[in-house]
């Protein structure tokens, strides 16, 4: 087997990807492919070697992704915009033989210490302003090599993530992995060559990778490539492109509420639309609903699920209506319990910690064997540090993560919950919750709040506010109001930089 053999059986005419208005056929995309698993064998990388890639949303990161992966090669996909310091690390944890670098990427790899990357060896651009790298467009005249064949647990690509505790790690998926997780959405997803899939998710990160290019073009769909969001231009090509299915975080959905002034019919052409990431605002769900007959369905996942463990987009529109806030239920092929913490299986409606098995879990964190044990249990099963309770009909609700847990004198607080009250007030565009030290209690809550624009709100208010919808040691005892929240590629809002 080789993940990248979703590519086969295709049409060659039917569209594959637009990128930057340019439309390449699977034919096309097929030859290029071709040709760049050539160049890397003309280069000497081959199976099992990494070569990372530095690419926003564009064919040349689809090209060269699913080169590699042909290769036999460990893709290793990186944040482009990340700063030089962060790409130092992550190069030199990985050991890259090769790397590809995007114009977007050019600005972080300035600052990287080439000297100190002993294992690099080739410099691939897309750009022509890197002196002495090779040209990408020059790699696609090779002839085109085979397809090698690997094995159900051989390693395909590593994404950094900061797995269930600590720091960034590199996470290892096979081709198993993705590919368990690809059958495992064919079965509760329809998609097919009549679908256009709008790609805004970034392919550096698993939702965008493996949910958004690798299935979308699995299923023959056509792939609409965006590499920078601007809710106007997006609601352009939604309408211009005939979107079927918009993948998106968060903030992508709460963008497109804060345009109360959209024609009715702009999401005329989508009959799926799904999010994942982070929590969705309910008042979100129901605003999109109630303006556009659009019903957004939320999913939970995690780069070391490969990512999707659940999902509502099987669920009939009037029962999904009911269950907004879920994260719905589990995908054929997978294996949920929640878990208390005395370790065992925590009682129906009680909050347990999420653990997953099933052929999506990943093979562990690259040479970090300790952070491994910590994540995998010896019969298999992954911690993931989420807190989640389900209802009589097997939908899942995510409360919180476990690691962001607030402990109020022994009370235990999730920041989702106080977070979602205090985007209930009509002033609130954002909000977000951290548990800070307090001589008396252990610890206290604070919030850091967005205002909607031309909105005034002050500390009292916010904290009355929260009083009159929970318990009073859930509520914040700081309210601090910020312009914006510090936000992760996919929009989920790094709680650990508030701290």
């Amino acid at each position: 087997m080789n993940v990248a053999s979703v590519l086969n059986h295709h049409p060659a005419t039917s569209s594959a990807i637009v990128s930057r208005g340019v439309t390449t056929s699977y034919g096309e995309l097929q030859m290029q492919i071709g040709a760049m698993r050539g160049a890397l064998e003309g280069l000497g990388v081959g199976k099992g070697d990494r070569v990372a890639l530095l690419c926003g949303n564009t064919i040349e990161f689809v090209v060269a992704y699913f080169a590699c992966l042909g290769r036999g090669i460990v893709c290793v996909p990186l944040n482009p915009t990340a700063p030089s310091p962060e790409l130092q690390r992550e190069l030199s944890v990985i050991s890259a033989r090769a790397v590809v670098i995007a114009p977007s990427a050019v600005a972080g790899w300035s600052g990287v210490d080439r000297s100190a990357l002993g294992h690099l060896e080739h410099v691939i651009a897309t750009t022509q302003d890197l002196d002495g790298a090779l040209q990408f467009r020059d790699l696609l005249r090779h002839e085109a090599a085979p397809v090698v064949d690997m094995q159900p647990n051989d390693l395909a690509i590593m994404l950094f993530t900061s797995g269930t505790a600590g720091s960034p790690k590199a996470a290892m998926l096979s081709h198993g992995n993705l590919q368990s997780n690809l059958d495992q959405l064919a079965q509760v997803r329809r998609l097919d060559h009549t679908d256009v899939v709008f790609g805004v998710l970034p392919l550096f990160h698993i939702f965008g990778l493996n949910v958004v290019l690798a299935y979308s073009l699995m299923r023959g769909a056509s792939l609409v490539l965006i590499e920078r969001f601007d809710p106007m231009t997006a609601i352009e090509t939604i309408r211009d492109r005939k979107v079927t299915l918009i993948p998106g975080a968060p903030p992508l959905w709460m963008a497109f509420e804060q345009m109360p002034t959209l024609p009715k019919d702009s999401f005329a052409s989508v009959r799926i639309a799904l999010t994942g990431a982070s929590k969705m605002p309910e008042h979100t769900t129901r605003a999109l609903f109630e303006r556009y007959g659009l019903l957004v369905t939320e999913g939970y996942g995690l780069t070391e699920c490969a990512p999707v463990v659940t999902t509502t987009t099987n669920v009939e529109k009037t029962t999904a209506l009911t269950k907004i806030g879920s994260i719905g239920r589990v995908l054929p092929g997978v294996e949920v319990r929640l878990v208390d913490e005395s370790g065992e299986n925590a009682l129906r409606g009680d909050a347990g910690e999420i653990w997953v098995r099933g052929p999506n879990v990943f093979l562990g964190y690259f040479e970090d064997p300790q952070a491994t044990a910590r994540a995998l249990t010896d019969d298999g099963w992954l911690r993931t540090g989420d807190i989640a309770v389900i209802d009589d009909d097997g939908f899942f609700y995510l409360v919180d993560r476990a690691k962001d847990l607030i402990i109020v004198s022994g009370f235990n607080v999730y920041p989702a919950e106080v977070e979602e009250a205090i985007r209930e007030h009509s002033a609130v565009a954002q909000a977000a919750v951290v548990g800070v030290e307090h001589p008396h209690s252990g610890e206290a809550v604070r919030a850091y709040v967005v205002l909607r624009p031309d909105a005034h709100l002050d500390e009292d208010a916010v904290i009355d506010h929260c009083r009159a919808r929970l318990a009073r040691y859930k509520c914040p005892t700081k309210v601090l109001f910020v312009t914006q929240l510090p936000v992760g590629a996919t929009g989920k809002v790094l709680r650990r930089e508030l701290r």
